[in-house]
């Protein structure tokens, strides 16, 4: 079931763009420090990111024990918008990495996050910059 329940979260939430029904205490330890490490933070993350991507995830991996699970991902990025100062290259990169979830009452109330955001980056800018 939990397997599941992740598996659910990738799809909805990297691939379709809405994120699903969170636990009411979820903790988001995964992202950027000037958003709010809540569902809501979440939900604009996926704004944010979505307005310079189009992403997809696949799941390569995935272990669940007791509570928790983890996922190796490839996420495919199409770059279609500014991002970090880098305008729109339509480049598709893909990133791999890692996420953690933990679930209670049938729910994400924790996640946490690996992903190389700093070779996403670096395979947008032009050579030498």
């Amino acid at each position: 079931m939990i397997a599941a329940i992740i598996t659910h979260y990738i799809e909805r939430t990297w691939n379709n763009g809405a994120v699903p029904d969170l636990h009411p205490d979820y903790v988001d330890h995964g992202l950027p420090p000037d958003l709010p490490p809540t569902a809501e933070g979440v939900r604009r993350w996926i704004a944010l990111t979505s307005a310079s991507f189009e992403h997809h995830t696949v799941i390569d991996h995935q272990l669940t024990e007791g509570d928790k699970s983890i996922v190796l991902i490839t996420m495919r990025m199409r770059h279609i918008g500014t991002w970090r100062g880098i305008p729109p290259t339509f480049k598709e990169v893909p990133i791999r990495g890692y996420r953690l979830f933990r679930v209670a009452d049938g729910k994400i109330i924790e996640h946490w996050a690996l992903i190389d955001g700093n070779a996403l980056e670096k395979a947008l800018r032009p050579q030498g910059l």
